[in-house]
């Protein structure tokens, strides 16, 4: 068990032909059988889940001090995604469709950072970036410093499908909107109460410090949403979506719209990550763990807990994981992370600390 998790793995494992059945055959056979090994892999145990989810809301949370009322909110609309990510995978949605659909239900609740809720930037503006991976195919798509999309995961994947491009930015990617015709609000549509007062804390902080470059209150940095699925097919597939850190820079771009940073999917492994962005890009966390697995031989928890625990420092945030056999991991080294698990072997969990 991870400690930063807390919520237990399943680890499917099977067993290689013996090398000592193979001395006595011609190369070339041993050649093609080796092959065969690798690429057919172990057989998936007989309770081995069809589908698998996780959803997050953004590592750093409310304190635990906090009334338990406000924590059952998060907990009800972090329920509310899971369980319609859930239906439309035992329905036999496939993981994209799944991906795009729960982090819509997240970007229009106020709780989280992203869409509406999103935080301000410095000039008391909202930045928007999202993104969106398909594993089978390895297409992505991804737009920045959007401002009047009401849910930027549609628009990225509108990018990946109707353009030859991964990532569009501010006036470019709202021109793009316009040509599809995605539905728009205005950027005020965005505003909450909450996210005002942070950004004027962070505003406060920054002035006492003589800084313009990082909000000093690290919990208002966070609320990033995301969603990795296998599907009943065996497909992967993860999307995250944010509103950036409060009071960032006119113009800062975070992980989640760079692929292989905040946001990555292969035949593999599907990850979303939240935190500090600027960490995250620097290390190519999503795509470190495709990398840890493949190239080291890692276990998906293995993965996940070196690149949080060992490469990240402390409270920089966490990522939630899905891999091709459905284990799921979700690591964080901050105080909390809002997330949910659930499979079609009958898991289902909401957690925050």
């Amino acid at each position: 068990m991870d400690a930063g998790s807390g919520i237990g793995r399943r680890d499917l494992a099977g067993k290689l032909a013996p090398e000592t059945a193979m001395n006595h055959l011609p190369t070339t056979l041993v050649a093609l059988s080796l092959l065969t090994a690798c690429h057919s892999g172990p057989p998936p145990a007989a309770d081995a889940p069809t589908w698998a989810i996780a959803i997050h809301g953004g590592a750093g949370t409310l304190g635990k001090n906090r009334p338990a009322a406000e924590f059952a909110e998060y907990e009800a609309v972090l329920t509310r995604a899971l369980r319609h990510g859930a239906d439309l995978l035992d329905g036999g949605a496939e993981a994209l469709d799944v991906c795009e659909a729960v982090v819509r239900i997240l970007e229009d609740d106020p709780h989280f950072n992203a869409g509406y809720g999103a935080v301000f930037n410095a000039v008391g503006a909202h930045e928007l970036d999202a993104s969106i991976m398909d594993g089978a195919t390895m297409r992505c798509g991804a737009v920045t410093g959007v401002r009047t999309v009401k849910n930027p995961v549609s628009l990225a994947r509108l990018v990946m499908t109707k353009t030859p491009h991964v990532l569009l930015m501010g006036d470019g990617a709202e021109q793009f909107a316009d040509s599809v015709g995605v539905e728009r609000v205005p950027n005020s549509h965005f505003d909450t109460p909450s996210r005002k007062r942070a950004l004027e804390r962070a505003l406060r902080a920054q002035e006492k410090n003589a800084s313009i470059d990082l909000p000093q209150t690290k919990n208002d940095r966070y609320g990033t949403v995301g969603c990795v699925v296998r599907d009943r097919r065996g497909h992967l597939a993860a999307a995250t979506s944010t509103g950036g850190m409060t009071a960032k820079r006119f113009g800062r771009v975070g992980d989640a719209p760079v692929i292989g940073a905040g946001n990555y999917a292969d035949d593999t492994v599907a990850v979303s990550c939240t935190g500090t962005g600027e960490e995250f890009i620097r290390h190519s966390i999503a795509h470190s763990v495709s990398a840890h697995m493949k190239l080291a031989g890692q276990s998906l928890e293995q993965a996940t807990h070196a690149v949080i625990f060992d490469v990240l420092q402390k409270d920089d945030g966490g990522l939630i994981s899905v891999d091709k056999d459905g284990n799921l991991a979700t690591p964080f080294n901050s105080e909390g992370m809002y997330r949910g698990t659930a499979n079609s072997a009958g898991r289902f969990e909401v957690a925050i600390f």
